[in-house]
């Protein structure tokens, strides 16, 4: 169990993943008047501009980017291969999801989505979820018994609650 330590940081850190999130969409939102390509540029503005203000420390503002990138790279990577919408690789009624939350997911996804080939490769190391880290809204999958678990927004990846083991992977239309 999480002691209220761990706990406030967890908070800490699914509070930094929104706030980066609204950041990286602001700066892709003056960028595109633009027409440059800055996802990149902008998951590391926000990070950087999070360990500035003392949000969080720059290990933290980096892991929290790593997760930025991670859920990004799977959305607009499902949306690509299937042409499918945001619900389909969400797996749950967008309803659920709160408005703002779901427009900053879905702008960032269609930006995502031009910029893929770049993040590829990182993305194949950032591939698995575990516990302690924070994701996005979706649904993740326990590797060990298949429980799922639903996310309707960022927040923090506990222990599986069926057999209390830490790795998952995001489900899609394949499975």
């Amino acid at each position: 169990m999480f002691d209220s330590e761990d706990s406030s940081i967890n908070r800490k850190l699914v509070h930094a993943y929104n706030v980066m999130m609204e950041r990286v969409e602001a700066a892709i939102a003056k960028a595109d008047k633009k027409g440059m390509p800055v996802l990149e540029k902008a998951i590391e503005d926000a990070q950087e501009k999070a360990s500035e203000l003392g949000e969080i420390s720059r290990e933290e503002a980096e892991k929290v980017g790593d997760y930025l990138r991670r859920d990004l790279q799977e959305a607009a990577g499902f949306l690509a291969e299937t042409g499918e919408h945001l619900k389909d690789w969400l797996r749950f009624d967008l309803a659920l999801i709160e408005d703002r939350v779901l427009e900053l997911f879905s702008n960032m996804v269609d930006h995502t989505r031009l910029e893929l080939d770049k993040l590829a490769t990182r993305a194949d190391q950032l591939g698995d979820w575990h516990t302690g880290e924070i994701t996005g809204v979706g649904t993740l999958r326990c590797k060990a018994c298949g429980e799922l678990l639903h996310f309707h927004a960022a927040g923090h990846i506990p222990p599986c609650p069926k057999c209390n083991k830490s790795g998952f992977t995001r489900i899609s239309h394949r499975e």
